[in-house]
């Protein structure tokens, strides 16, 4: 499963969001009907995670961790605290709490971009401009190729 695209899309008055006809595709044709969404880790977005894409991850998670390790399940919980799921209606869109529009600034129009297994809601001028910068971009993207700095994880 690969959601590609940067596609502009506008909330409703409910804070729904119609998902992208290029990324409805994909969910169909994968059987896909239930969406987890939560604020991403890093970046001032919306992670939206297939339903099975959330289980491998979630798994991924939690092998990780020991639950016998209070620190870690606070971890665990926080992850937890901010995810919610939603089903795909009739007409392909989502609803989006207030609650996660709030915490990443989103008012009313956003970007869909699509990143691999999953797809990210950013506030629609925050992917106005590059994220990294041409020259670095190009640099960065050189040595990672070349296999001069470690891959991320």
């Amino acid at each position: 499963m690969r959601f590609l695209g940067n596609i502009e899309a506008k909330l409703d008055t409910k804070s729904r969001v119609f998902i992208p006809a290029l990324f409805r595709k994909v969910l169909v044709a994968e059987n896909e009907q239930i969406l987890y969404l939560r604020k991403d880790v890093f970046q001032n977005c919306i992670t939206v995670y297939p339903q099975t894409v959330w289980e491998e991850e979630l798994g991924h998670l939690r092998s990780k961790l020991n639950k016998w390790n209070p620190d870690e399940q606070d971890l665990y919980r926080q992850f937890m605290l901010e995810a919610e799921v939603e089903e795909l209606d009739a007409s392909g869109r989502i609803l989006i709490s207030k609650h996660l529009l709030s915490i990443v600034g989103i008012e009313s129009e956003v970007r869909f971009l699509g990143v691999d297994n999953t797809m990210e809601i950013w506030p629609k001028e925050a992917l106005e401009k590059p994220r990294v910068e041409p020259e670095i971009f190009r640099e960065k993207m050189r040595e990672l190729m070349a296999g001069t700095t470690q891959p991320a994880r």
